[in-house]
């Protein structure tokens, strides 16, 4: 299955949390694709003095998209993040993983939400998931990856 998933990290050697995670990621989900550009951004969503490393990278994946979510918190957890988010409470993170989109599905279950629902609001997801797949048509939205973010942009 073609599943695109956002990393992002504001803590220690960012660009090594970043490879450390897709080293990961190839060993543990599957074949990686494509990586977009890493983009430095300000937090979204709380407070904080560091700055993130942004990007996306399309995986081919075995996985289920139950069993991917596990693979992707394993992942963090083996690179040292303690606690995801609960609620909406952000905090700074040596790493974030997030699945963006998972082939077509829509996935809405209390663990797992799919296409990601914020995913249209950050412009630190959707500037370098159209580096990748500018053509990919949201499975909801019904518009591409570029169209969606250029509205992203405009705000």
């Amino acid at each position: 299955m073609k599943t695109y998933l956002a990393l992002g990290t504001n803590l220690g050697n960012r660009e090594e949390n970043m490879q450390k995670a897709l080293l990961l990621l190839g060993k543990e989900v599957g074949k990686l694709i494509r990586v977009s550009s890493f983009i430095e951004t300000e937090p979204w969503g709380f407070v904080s003095q560091h700055a993130f490393l942004n990007g996306v990278v399309e995986v081919d994946t075995a996985l289920s998209a139950e069993q991917l979510l596990q693979k992707t918190n394993e992942i963090e957890r083996l690179i040292g993040r303690l606690k995801k988010s609960v609620d909406g409470v952000y905090s700074d993170r040596l790493i974030d993983i997030d699945i963006l989109l998972y082939g077509d599905e829509q996935i809405d279950t209390e663990r797992l939400k799919v296409p990601h629902p914020l995913m249209l609001q950050r412009l630190f997801v959707m500037q370098p998931l159209a580096e990748i797949a500018p053509d990919l048509v949201h499975p909801v939205e019904g518009k591409t990856i570029r169209e969606l973010a250029d509205i992203c942009k405009k705000g």
